[in-house]
């Protein structure tokens, strides 16, 4: 007798909004982008069926189905589109799809924790 698994599936996404360049010197305030991140991760929380994990370099998603992770991604990008100066964003995404046990993304994190507390 085979056990149906629940698969599901973990993302990592990065959004970068790209703003209109300026002939001003750079400054460290004009560089940053935490306001825009802040606006996209914000949309990507309020995302159904889905737990998500905001990162240095990206935002963590954990769904059940490829539709949740797309909704996510879409998401972000619409609420970019409305921020002043934004004329670009790009997406990277990475998934994890594990069909043979259902492991979420604490679970892969405990994981390694024990393997440092064996040594």
């Amino acid at each position: 007798m085979s056990t149906k698994v629940k698969p599901i599936l973990h993302a990592e996404i990065s959004v970068i909004p790209i703003t209109r360049c300026s002939n001003a010197s750079p400054d460290v305030e004009s560089l940053g982008m935490s306001k825009q991140i802040a606006v996209a991760f914000d949309a990507i929380r309020r995302v159904k069926n889905i737990n998500v994990i905001l990162t240095p370099m990206g935002t963590l998603i954990e769904a059940g189905d490829f539709k949740a992770i797309l909704n996510a991604i879409e998401a972000a990008h619409d609420s970019l589109r409305s921020e002043k100066n934004i004329r670009r964003i790009i997406s990277t995404i990475r998934i994890d799809e594990r069909l043979d046990k259902s492991v979420t993304l604490h679970d892969k994190v405990q994981s390694v924790m024990n393997k440092l507390r064996e040594e």
